[in-house]
């Protein structure tokens, strides 16, 4: 039986840190490459690096000395501040044209926000860790609108988004998991957090897309459905819909816009198979 490949973020509990092909520094320093967010306009010193990521003082100052000279890392002398480097958006470039489905589904989800009105945020997703990060994103105009976009990463364990992709997941992987959010959320919190979860997974096997109702953030509505393509290889990602409460009332989310999604879901899995 081949064995699993381990995964990037994923606890050394999970058997990554001991494992010999493992390499802890590599991972050490991708982590503080994944520490950075897209508002951290200002950059980050290597102690706002070493409380995210969690690692030691003097071995965030040895790996951000090794990202600044190879330039994945730009420093500022004034501020002691880091700031990533043009290398890493071209990583981020590769990964991007390595998914062809996120400049297929542009045009797909600007369709859909725009006949679902005002303050609509569609997005497309996959897993980073304990979050998700938005791969697309299509938006309609309007004065109150969620602030995000490509690159922006929200809560694996309360979003919508976060919630489709776990009901999707392999159930092994799906429980190591489960187990590293648990050992990262307050003990008094998870509870509800893994009620939530379990009646995503319930949602989505009974008609296809899960609505949360304010569980990520007060005021927020959205519905997220799982993207499944057909070639087993392809990343597992999701695809969401959401905005202000005023603009997405639970009726209307439930009733319109989530049937809306799981079509644009099956268009796209459609259009990547016809693609293959």
């Amino acid at each position: 039986m081949r064995k699993r490949a381990p995964q990037l973020g994923e606890p050394e509990e999970n058997g990554a840190g001991q494992d010999r092909q493992f390499i802890t520094s590599l991972h050490r320093g991708l982590e503080v490459l994944r520490a950075f967010r897209p508002d951290d306009r200002a950059g980050l010193s290597n102690s706002d690096l070493a409380d995210r990521t969690g690692l030691p003082n003097s071995t965030v100052s040895r790996l951000t000395f090794t990202l600044l000279k190879t330039g994945y890392l730009t420093y500022d002398r004034e501020t002691g501040r880091y700031r990533m480097g043009v290398p890493v958006l071209s990583l981020g470039y590769a990964c991007l044209s390595a998914m062809p489905i996120s400049e297929t589904a542009q045009s797909y989800m600007q369709e859909l926000a725009d006949s679902c009105g005002e303050g609509i945020l569609v997005a497309l997703g996959g897993r980073d860790n304990r979050t998700m990060t938005y791969l697309a994103c299509a938006r309609t105009r309007s004065v109150i609108q969620l602030q995000l976009g490509v690159g922006s990463r929200i809560s694996l364990a309360r979003s919508a988004m976060g919630r489709a992709w776990l009901a999707a997941c392999p159930a092994e992987e799906r429980k190591l998991i489960l187990q590293d959010l648990r050992r990262h959320s307050p003990k008094d919190t998870w509870p509800m957090i893994a009620k939530g979860i379990e009646e995503a997974a319930q949602q989505i096997a009974e008609r296809g897309f899960y609505a949360n109702i304010g569980e990520w953030q007060p005021n927020i509505h959205a519905v997220a459905v799982p993207l499944r393509r057909r070639d087993p290889s392809a990343p597992l990602l999701a695809l969401n819909l959401g905005g202000p409460s005023a603009y997405l009332p639970k009726d209307r989310l439930i009733g319109e816009f989530g049937p809306k999604l799981v079509e644009l879901a099956q268009a796209l899995r459609q259009t990547s198979a016809d693609r293959d």
